[in-house]
């Protein structure tokens, strides 16, 4: 197994994993680019430290947190379709029925709009949900703020699409 994203928290390192008898090699028969470097290994060491000790336990528990206060808003938006994930890796489907699971493609793209404008940057994820990926060591208050910003930008993208969807019925968008 290859192993490269963040296991040095930012500095370039890359790992192999493999059981012994297929990583029996003589000294100086394998090399690689990133291998060795004594300063991404010992960043490498910590960063594992401090999974174990406490940002695996944080994941869990703020991811947690998110996604009941997510299940939350879904009973209070009705374009959340689904609400799935596991510790701080967090997909919302959005959808412009519940009962059709009829895509909101464009209210998922507002939606990312929206959210930036108020500073916070959320990623798509397919045609119509969103991901939350904070940092591991994202903090309570920090996802409070995230949701609420979450909150506000569902409230702005369902008002300015039903206004759209009304005038192009022949309604007024006043």
């Amino acid at each position: 197994m290859n192993i490269a994203k963040g296991i040095a928290s930012g500095l370039p390192l890359g790992v192999t994993c493999a059981r012994a008898q297929v990583m029996s090699w003589p000294p100086g028969a394998h090399a690689s680019t990133f291998g060795g470097n004594p300063v991404a290994c010992a960043a490498a060491l910590v960063t594992i430290k401090l999974l174990r000790e406490q940002y695996v336990r944080n994941a869990a528990t703020i991811g947690d947190y998110m996604s009941a206060a997510l299940r939350e808003l879904q009973k209070k938006h009705d374009i959340i379709g689904d609400v799935r994930g596991r510790g701080l890796m967090i997909g919302v489907e959005l959808v412009r029925d519940r009962k059709t699971k009829e895509r909101a493609v464009e209210e998922r793209n507002a939606l990312v709009q929206a959210m930036f404008r108020r500073g916070v940057l959320i990623l798509g994820a397919g045609r119509n949900a969103i991901r939350f990926a904070p940092p591991l060591v994202i903090t309570k208050d920090q996802a409070d703020a995230a949701l609420r910003v979450f909150d506000e930008s569902l409230t702005e993208v369902a008002r300015s699409h039903a206004l759209a969807g009304s005038a192009s019925q022949g309604g007024t968008a006043s």
